[in-house]
């Protein structure tokens, strides 16, 4: 006995895959567009905390008297190399109390830091 075969057309379902890949590539970069901005604001904004860092230990260096110069302007050179503008310097006694910020993206980050001496409490 002969088993009739039984015939699939399958021309309606031509293109699929490409429907398929299409998607998953824009849903890749609709991901990518969210994330990486993001990502490039934080790492701006932890190289804004190394400068914020940097130039509160150099202000209270100079304010010590371990480097020479103005505290402050010694503050805002090691900001600005670091990519950072100095927003703020204050010193009480040996210890420098410095703000920074800088632009990532149109968007202004911002970063604080204080340095002096161990067990100062001015």
């Amino acid at each position: 006995m002969r088993r009739a075969v039984r015939r699939v057309d399958r021309g309606d379902e031509r293109g699929a895959a490409t429907v398929v890949a299409v998607g998953l590539v824009g849903a890749i970069v609709l991901v990518a567009s969210v994330f990486v901005p993001a990502l490039g604001a934080f790492v701006m904004s932890q190289r804004a905390a190394n400068a914020a860092d940097a130039a509160a230990l150099a202000a209270a260096d100079a304010s010590a008297g371990i480097v020479t110069g103005v505290p402050c302007e010694r503050a805002a050179d090691l900001a600005s190399r670091n990519g950072a503008m100095l927003a703020s310097c204050t010193l009480n006694g040996p210890v420098a109390d410095v703000s920074v910020h800088a632009d990532v993206l149109g968007f202004a980050v911002s970063a604080r830091a204080r340095a002096g001496p161990p067990g100062w409490e001015g």
